[in-house]
């Protein structure tokens, strides 16, 4: 069966590096022991033992895979630029490509499923995917005539899902992604990072150390103060519920108490952080520019 969307050449496969674990990765996702990390290149990297050592695994693409979403152990999906959607069966060990779209021009850049059969994927410049097939076929559809970049796609549930975009938008749909609406964050700069905190809380964040929160499953929003202005690119929630936030100048935000307050963390070499991945032993796995780069025992309260 030919690849949807295919009126290229199909895309040269990833080669073997010996330093993958040391090249730019874009994003992680975790699924009880098995950790998979996605980059520049083409890398997928595969850990089965919690991140204790690295797999690089064959990929079908030599481009830059910009994130990855799990649907349980063995199903999987990862963007990338061309309009690349990669999915796995078998918890990463191999990869099939079910979209590839160059003549696009346009990235995707997150991808969520709410089920095994039906997902989303967004990228740039209005980039909108839907399927139903379990990623055998994507259809386009339109959310905005702007074309505002979509940057990241959360859920709290089967039904509320929150897209993340530039110029302050976000998109919201309370009923599974049918329909959509815009939604007001009281900001005018691109969102990078979206997190669902179930269940009923969303967090935004982005350019300038921005983060805003709904309280209402994305009906309201207020803006948080972070007390940085550092770019912040990704969220994630701790074992023990607190929300952790990452920027590209090395800096850390953790909150206690949903938002209200922030303790920070300067990496001292200031690395672009791009990913996060708290574990339940209180260590967090770092990914970004760096490659994988694990962090504990550090002090919360330190000031940059």
């Amino acid at each position: 069966m030919p690849v949807q969307g295919l009126l290229f050449a199909q895309p040269i496969p990833s080669q073997p590096a010996r330093l993958s674990t040391e090249s730019l990765l874009l994003d992680a996702d975790l699924v009880d022991e098995s950790i998979i990390a996605v980059g520049e290149r083409g890398h997928i990297l595969l850990s089965e033992d919690l991140g204790k050592s690295w797999v690089q695994v064959h990929s079908p693409v030599n481009v830059l895979l910009t994130a990855i979403h799990r649907h349980g152990s063995m199903l999987g999906f990862v963007t990338g630029h061309d309009g690349i959607i990669l999915r796995t069966q078998d918890g990463g060990q191999s990869w099939k490509l079910v979209h590839y779209q160059p003549e696009n021009e346009a990235p995707l850049l997150d991808i969520w499923f709410k089920n095994d059969r039906e997902g989303f994927a967004v990228g740039a410049y209005g980039f909108f995917l839907h399927t139903t097939d379990g990623g055998e076929t994507w259809e386009a559809r339109n959310l905005d005539d702007r074309d505002f970049h979509l940057n990241s796609i959360v859920a709290l549930d089967p039904d509320h899902i929150l897209i993340a975009g530039e110029s302050g938008i976000a998109y919201r749909s309370d009923d599974g992604g049918s329909k959509w609406s815009i939604v007001s964050t009281n900001y005018a700069g691109s969102w990078f990072g979206a997190l669902a905190q179930p269940p009923d809380t969303f967090y935004l964040s982005g350019l300038q150390g921005s983060m805003s929160r709904s309280l209402d499953s994305g009906a309201n929003w207020e803006r948080l103060d972070t007390e940085t202005t550092s770019i912040l690119t990704s969220m994630a929630i701790t074992a023990n519920n607190r929300i952790i936030a990452a920027s590209l100048d090395g800096l850390l935000l953790l909150s206690q108490d949903r938002g209200n307050t922030f303790q920070r963390h300067q990496l001292p070499d200031r690395p672009e952080i791009t990913s996060i991945i708290p574990m339940s032993n209180g260590e967090i796995l770092l990914v970004g520019e760096f490659g994988i780069r694990w962090l504990s025992d550090f002090d919360w309260n330190e000031k940059p």
